[in-house]
């Protein structure tokens, strides 16, 4: 992998690690547009890269993460299901899911349909909790249960997240940013977790090529999660659903 290259995956992974379309399955497709093989470096690129866009936010949200003790005991509950599912799937998901181009369409595909079909019978409660430091326990729970689909590739954290939190009556903004805040520990534990078990063998040019990549990342997914938030204030999901069709479609036709 190039300069070059990580400087694109890095952009796609900024524009798209918070929108319910699949960071993971648009890295997994890009490489492939790209023409990069994929080898240990790529796919743990593919986890780590991702810890860039967690970093924009810790910067837009670090008093809600460091400071607001009753949030992040909501967040620890919500991170639980994937902690354990995670690792004990962590060799299933890396050896065989994230190299399936298969896999990543048609979780891509059903999941644009899915998103579709919420929406349209999806009903706002007039009493929205909007307040994350009051969450129940047991939504933060079933919400983490929720993100535990994004295992496989495609899916999307944050469209299982997000889904999840407007299923159990959460305001559009609030399950939006209990899905970003709920990234961070996520994240950080399955780049940890590869680190650990990966970083001995990568080369200094490689950790030259992932620190490109990450700074790209850091920096577009600042501005998506702006947009996002904008977004959401007179929008549906539908749009990303039928994009996520969309997308799986093309890629489905390029690839195959």
């Amino acid at each position: 992998m190039g300069l070059l290259q990580s400087l694109i995956l890095g952009l796609v992974e900024g524009v798209t690690e918070f929108l319910p379309i699949s960071s993971t399955g648009h890295l997994i497709l890009t490489t492939r547009l790209l023409g990069l093989d994929s080898t240990e470096f790529v796919k743990s690129f593919e986890i780590i890269i991702q810890l860039g866009a967690i970093l924009a936010v810790v910067v837009l949200y670090w008093r809600t993460l460091f400071v607001n003790w009753a949030i992040m005991k909501r967040l620890a509950v919500a991170f639980l299901p994937t902690a354990v599912i995670g690792l004990a799937l962590y060799r299933l998901v890396k050896q065989y899911l994230l190299g399936s181009n298969a896999v990543v369409l048609w979780a891509m595909l059903l999941g644009g349909l899915a998103l579709i079909i919420f929406e349209l019978v999806h009903q706002e409660p007039e009493a929205r909790p909007d307040e994350l430091a009051r969450l129940p326990y047991g939504t933060a729970l079933v919400i983490g249960l929720c993100q535990s689909l994004a295992i496989v590739p495609g899916v999307s954290r944050a469209a299982a997240t997000i889904v999840g939190g407007l299923s159990l009556g959460l305001s559009r903004r609030a399950a939006v940013e209990f899905s970003f805040l709920l990234a961070v520990p996520t994240m950080l534990a399955a780049t940890g977790l590869d680190l650990f078990k990966n970083a001995s063998s990568f080369s200094s040019s490689q950790f030259g090529v992932l620190s490109a990549g990450f700074i790209v990342s850091f920096v577009v997914a600042l501005m998506s999660i702006k947009f996002l938030l904008g977004f959401i204030k007179q929008h549906t999901f539908i749009p990303f659903g039928l994009y996520r069709i969309l997308a799986a479609v093309s890629f489905w036709l390029v690839i195959f």
